[in-house]
């Protein structure tokens, strides 16, 4: 009897311990991979959902789905995949603003960007630019300057949610000034952008790719990109320390993650396919070149690093700067 119980029990034992790499190997078999985007089509974290998304589904041999849920900053669509399945078929498509900024600019945030979350890959950064509707009359960053401080009243700015760095990047320049403005949210890029060049709001920081059409049809101009060097894609475009606010200098990021808890064979298969996608000539150039991105690609553990330390750097400049989601 004894006997017979220790025989079950081994094969019981050489079952599960087969099972975990017998799963590792199946996925993704299983359905499509939903790649969740926190923020409107359109933007720089949809652009890049798509463009990797499709590299993706090619070399896992599985559907990618990008599903958009904009909303409170991204935090209602990085929620959600917070609580979904650890099983490798949902990720979400993650910023400087969702992973890094919100842990100090919410008092309650509904989700812990470390704990919460594998870290897969830095995609890329994503310099900021600042635009302003072509009919104010401005040409530098000085001159807005001026204008704010002569028309404190109707001192107000774009970005594309609270929490995002361009909310942030607007809070940093009110800071820098010494001018109060009202911070403006919209859910997403597209929005703030054409309220902007609308004339209902003055002025925003975004992505440079995402306001160039709108500058070529004269409704915005650009004055200067935070970067520490110009963009190849608006050579013309000083940057914020040669128009002389160094101070302005915050940068994006887009990165990808999955629900903590996901197979640490998952994470890696799909590092290393978006790694290799970040490399390809043809991905690599589409994103520089039309999108204006610093492709970059990383290991789980050089994002983790990225994510912490932006955490605590910007936590700083939220408290400093007194920004707030609520």
């Amino acid at each position: 009897m004894h006997r017979r119980f220790a025989l079950v029990a081994a094969a019981c034992s050489a079952v599960c311990l087969f099972a975990t790499p017998a799963q590792a190997v199946d996925w993704p078999a299983a359905k499509p991979i939903t790649w969740v985007v926190p923020f409107a089509a359109g933007g720089s974290t949809d652009v890049v959902a798509r463009a990797v998304g499709q590299d993706l589904s090619v070399a896992l041999k599985q559907s990618v789905v990008v599903d958009n849920r904009p909303g409170a900053g991204g935090v209602i669509g990085v929620q959600a995949v917070a609580r979904a399945p650890a099983d490798g078929y949902t990720l979400i498509g993650g910023t400087i603003s969702t992973h890094a900024i919100n842990a100090s600019l919410y008092k309650k945030l509904p989700y812990d960007p470390s704990k919460d979350f594998e870290p897969v890959s830095l995609i890329a950064y994503v310099p900021n630019v600042l635009m302003v509707n072509s009919a104010l009359g401005v040409n530098t960053v000085q001159e807005l300057v001026a204008w704010i401080q002569k028309n404190p009243e109707k001192a107000s700015y774009a970005s594309s949610g609270a929490g995002t760095s361009t909310h942030l990047t607007g809070a940093q320049m009110a800071d820098l000034i010494k001018v109060p403005m009202q911070h403006i949210a919209y859910k997403g890029s597209p929005q703030a952008l054409q309220d902007v060049a609308a004339g209902n709001v003055p002025f925003l920081f975004d992505q440079l790719t995402a306001g160039l059409p709108l500058v070529k049809a004269g409704k915005l101009k650009f004055l200067a990109v935070t970067t520490k060097t110009r963009s190849p894609l608006a050579p013309d475009v000083p940057t914020t320390a040669e128009a002389g606010y160094p101070g302005l200098d915050l940068v994006s990021w887009q990165a990808v993650y999955a629900p903590k808890g996901t197979p640490k064979e998952v994470v890696a298969r799909l590092n290393a396919e978006v790694v290799k996608s970040l490399k390809a000539p043809e991905l690599k150039n589409k994103l520089e070149t039309q999108f204006g991105m610093q492709v970059v690609g990383s290991s789980p553990a050089e994002l983790a690093a990225i994510t912490a330390a932006d955490t605590a750097r910007l936590g700083e400049l939220v408290r400093k700067t007194g920004a707030t989601a609520e």
